[in-house]
């Protein structure tokens, strides 16, 4: 079994940073089911704008809201307004085609990569 990256979205911006929420990412589920994004599923968060890099899990924000929080210990990493890249992995026995979608500046849809 091999981790390979089963999804991508790239150059979202973080729409908030709630230090007091309970862990986790929040993402627009129109979002997540573009690239098979499951809630509680871990992801890997990369920021474009400070470096930071962190692990935390999905949960469910509203569709079509663009929402993309970073909530609990993550929101004193990476805050409001930064571009980040949210990925996906999986563990598989063989090669796998990961779904990859380009966002712009208000977390919408842009297209396929």
């Amino acid at each position: 079994m091999r981790e390979l990256m089963q999804s991508k979205i790239h150059k979202a911006t973080v729409t908030g940073a709630d230090v007091s929420y309970i862990g986790s990412i929040t993402i627009d589920p129109v979002l997540m089911k573009k690239i098979d994004l499951w809630p509680g599923q871990k992801v890997l968060v990369v920021s474009n704008t400070s470096g930071a890099r962190l692990e935390t899990y999905v949960i469910e924000g509203q569709p079509d809201s663009g929402d993309i929080c970073l909530n609990g210990a993550a929101a004193h990493l990476i805050k409001k307004g930064e571009e980040v890249i949210i990925i996906a992995f999986a563990f598989c026995d063989k090669p796998i085609e990961a779904k990859s979608i380009l966002v712009d500046e208000q977390n919408r849809f842009v297209q396929y990569l």
